[in-house]
C-alpha cells in the first residue's frame, strides 16, 4: 500500500513529488551534533532542457498551480461560537410558547372565574388534543393521497372518509376533496351533501380538456363537478350516477382525475370500491401515499380486511406496514369486547396503527352526513385517527 506523504515533513530527495523542476533542492539536515555541514552542491542544468527552453518559451518545467477550491465561509460566530440567525430566534420563540392557558374542565372554570388572574396549565388531555390538532396542521411538500380501503360491503369506507373529510377540512381549513372512486356507483355522493349540480366523475372526465391550459384553469372551475361540503370545508367528487351509462372507470381515468386533483388540492381522500380486480382500484392502490383500511367490529370485516392485506402483501406491494393504518368502527351501541381486542391485536401487527372508532347513529343511519350532529366522542375518535395519518404522511 502507497503512503502519501506528508505536506508538513520535511522534503527527502527520494521521494520528489512529480512534475518538480530538476533544479528542486533538499535543504540540509538539521545539525545535530554541533559540526559544520557543507551544503551541497548546486546541480548543473540540463543542457537539452536549457536549450528546449530557448526554442520553445512555452515548454516550462515548472507545474501548473492547482485550480482555485470555492471555500464556504462558515457561520458568523462570537467567541467561538455559532449565532443563531432571524429564523433560528423565531423558531426558538414558537417552541417554546408551547399551548396556551387551560380552556377545559376545572382550570378552565378557575381561568374564567378569576378573570385571567389565575390560568393555570392545560390538563395532559387538552394538551394531547392540541397537539393531535397542530399534527393534522402540518405542512406537506406536496399534495397526499389518502386511500380507504377493504374489499367488504359495509366496512364502513364511505362513512370514514366523510369523516376524515369533516376532521381534516375543519382542522387544517380547506384543501381537500373526498373523491369516490367506485368503478360503477358508489355512495359517497349520496351521504355527503348535495349540491345544485349532478356531475360526477364521468362529467369531469369529459370535459378534462377544459383544464389542460393549467395557467387559465382554476379550482373555481371546479365548481361545476365537485359538491361543497359547507362548514366541514372540504369537497365530494361523487363516482358516476346516470343509470344509462355501462362504462367503467379505468386506471387511465383515475391518472387523468388524481392529476387534476393534485394541482388544487394538498389531501386527497379516495373512497374505493369492492372489486379489489378493478383497473382504478388497483390504480388507487399503487398512487397511494397511505392506506386505510377500514373494518367494523365484526369477525367477516375483520378478516375481509386481513385478506386484502395478504393479497396485497403477496402481490409485492413493499413497506405495507409502515404505510397502512387501521381504523375500526363500532357497528353499533354494543360490541363483542373480546373481538375487538383480538381485531386490535391482529392489525396493530400488520398496520401502523389501530384506531377505534365509537359508534355514532349519525354514520350509521344511511342518510345525508350532518357533520354539526357528530357526537364529541367522534370527533375526538376522528381527530386522534386523522394526527395519525397525518404523522404517517
Amino acid at each position: 500500500m502507497t503512503q502519501e506523504n506528508n505536506p508538513y515533513d520535511e522534503p527527502d530527495s527520494r521521494t520528489r513529488p512529480a512534475g518538480t523542476p530538476s533544479h528542486w533542492v533538499t535543504p540540509p539536515p538539521p545539525n545535530t551534533a554541533g559540526r559544520p555541514v557543507t551544503p551541497p552542491s548546486q546541480p548543473h542544468p540540463d543542457p537539452s532542457q536549457e536549450a528546449t527552453r530557448i526554442t520553445n518559451p512555452q515548454v516550462t518545467t515548472t507545474p501548473a498551480p492547482p485550480p482555485p477550491v470555492a471555500v464556504t465561509p462558515p457561520p458568523p460566530a462570537v467567541h467561538g461560537q455559532e449565532v443563531p440567525s432571524a429564523t433560528d430566534f423565531l423558531d426558538r420563540r414558537a417552541e417554546s410558547a408551547g399551548f396556551g392557558p387551560a380552556t377545559w374542565g376545572w382550570r378552565g372554570a378557575i381561568r374564567r372565574m378569576s378573570g385571567g388572574l389565575i390560568s393555570p396549565k392545560m390538563g395532559q388531555d387538552e394538551v394531547a388534543y392540541e397537539q393531535d390538532r397542530a399534527m393534522i396542521q402540518r405542512d406537506f411538500d406536496g399534495p397526499r393521497t389518502i386511500v380507504f380501503i377493504n374489499p367488504k360491503g359495509g366496512a364502513a369506507k364511505t362513512t370514514g372518509v366523510l369523516a376524515a373529510g369533516y376532521t381534516f377540512g375543519t382542522v387544517r381549513g380547506g384543501g381537500i376533496v373526498a373523491w369516490d372512486n367506485n368503478e360503477t356507483r358508489g355512495t359517497l355522493g349520496i351521504r355527503g351533501m348535495r349540491s345544485t349540480h349532478r356531475n360526477t366523475t364521468r362529467e369531469l372526465l369529459d370535459n378534462l380538456a377544459a383544464f389542460n391550459n393549467v395557467y387559465q384553469s382554476r379550482i373555481g372551475d371546479l365548481g361545476a363537478f365537485v359538491r361543497s361540503q359547507g362548514d366541514a370545508h372540504f369537497d365530494v367528487l361523487a363516482s358516476d350516477e346516470r343509470p344509462d351509462v355501462t362504462g367503467q372507470i379505468h386506471a387511465d381515468d383515475f391518472g387523468q382525475v388524481h392529476q387534476l386533483l393534485e394541482r388544487f388540492y394538498k389531501v386527497i381522500l379516495v373512497d374505493t370500491g369492492n372489486n379489489m380486480r378493478a383497473e382504478n382500484w388497483l390504480a388507487a392502490a399503487d398512487t397511494a401515499d397511505l392506506l386505510v383500511v377500514t373494518s367494523t367490529v365484526r369477525e367477516d370485516t375483520g378478516y375481509s380486511g386481513l385478506w386484502m392485506l395478504d393479497a396485497l402483501q403477496e402481490s409485492g406491494y413493499a413497506d405495507l406496514k409502515l404505510k397502512t393504518i387501521t381504523v375500526l368502527s363500532d357497528p353499533s351501541p354494543k360490541v363483542d369486547t373480546n373481538l375487538a381486542r383480538d381485531l386490535t391485536e391482529v392489525y396493530q401487527q400488520r398496520t401502523r396503527g389501530v384506531y377505534r372508532v365509537p359508534f355514532d347513529p349519525v354514520l350509521v343511519a344511511g342518510s345525508t352526513v350532518q357533520y354539526s350532529q357528530l357526537s364529541e366522542d367522534t370527533r375526538m375518535s376522528w381527530l386522534k385517527a386523522c394526527a395519525g395519518m397525518a404523522h404517517a404522511l
